[in-house]
């Protein structure tokens, strides 16, 4: 099974004084003069989904790169804590965001122009695993509340989002889709419905939004090592271990599972000016399975002499 857990550009967004970075030559050294520890300095995320596993991952390397972070869940007081572990109120405020409500995804995106300033990502991260079995018996309450958070709680986020980012002139919305957005049969119906949508609501607001200097990207994860996957494969949410010994297993990486950390490096380059030149991407991570890798040789891995027409072989 494969399932996934559940980021910048040139300038900022504006800041209550008005004052906002030129675009143009001048900016185009942002990237050499921030280091490698502060590839975030100065900038203001949000992230739905925060409070545990990717959502969580990324806040902390948020925070480590010099972002300031305003985090969306409904796991209060996974949030609180998580808030608390950041530095508190100077790096990361925490608000309970329910997606499928939009006046609660709106508040939340709000409260980070309120708060800090303005908003340079929008991270889109919460998810659920949703209805799951066959088409003909899921039911249509499953299917709509699958929906709701997997897909309109994105489309709240990016609606809100760029209605700042347009006006500011810059900004990066990361979506999470997964690797069942890009192939069929690697999660539930509702599921790899919305994260097919997904993938082309990035692609559709990426062409919308380009020519306000707003790039939109999305990542499609394999199966990761988080809570929601633990669940999946031990039935509890809480095995981590024993989900990263299944997961490295079956990897087409010898050994190597995927982490919740490799899916928030990618939502740190997505993030950053070093991915100034990319919108409308579909950043997969998941060891090459989405291209054909698994854990087993490909087909032809062996030398034997070229086959021919009628059995011939060689080039004699």
């Amino acid at each position: 099974m494969r399932w996934d857990g559940g980021v910048s550009d040139i300038g900022h967004a504006i800041r209550p004084d008005g004052d906002k970075p030129a675009m143009g030559s001048a900016n185009m050294n942002t990237i050499e003069e921030h280091t490698m520890d502060q590839r975030l300095a100065n900038k203001v995320a949000v992230i739905t989904g925060a409070a545990s596993g990717i959502g969580a991952a990324t806040a902390k390397t948020y925070v480590e790169h010099g972002a300031r972070v305003v985090l969306g869940d409904i796991q209060d007081d996974l949030g609180a804590a998580l808030v608390a572990s950041l530095g508190g109120a100077e790096n990361a405020t925490f608000c309970h965001c329910d997606v499928t409500d939009e006046q609660q995804v709106e508040a939340l995106v709000e409260a980070a122009v309120t708060q800090y300033g303005g908003i340079d990502i929008m991270f889109n991260c919460a998810g659920i695993v949703g209805a799951v079995g066959p088409m003909s018996t899921t039911p249509a309450a499953e299917w709509k509340l699958t929906i709701d958070i997997m897909l309109n709680g994105v489309f709240y986020g990016m609606k809100h989002a760029s209605r700042h980012m347009k006006a500011a002139g810059s900004g990066s919305i990361i979506s999470m889709s997964s690797t069942a957005g890009v192939m069929g049969g690697l999660g539930p119906h509702a599921y790899t419905a919305a994260k097919h949508a997904v993938i082309g609501m990035t692609k559709g607001l990426a062409a919308e939004v380009g020519l306000f200097g707003v790039r939109v990207n999305c990542i499609a994860p394999a199966g990761m090592a988080t809570p929601m996957v633990a669940d999946v494969l031990t039935g509890d949410h809480q095995k981590l271990d024993e989900t990263i010994a299944a997961l490295a297993e079956g990897s087409p990486l010898k050994g190597r599972a995927g982490l919740a950390q490799d899916v928030a490096n990618a939502a740190l380059w997505l993030a950053s000016d070093e991915s100034g030149y990319t919108s409308g991407l579909t950043l997969t991570v998941d060891a090459g399975a989405t291209t054909g890798s698994t854990a087993a040789p490909p087909a032809f891995a062996e030398y034997e002499p070229m086959k021919r027409e009628a059995g011939r072989t060689g080039v004699e």
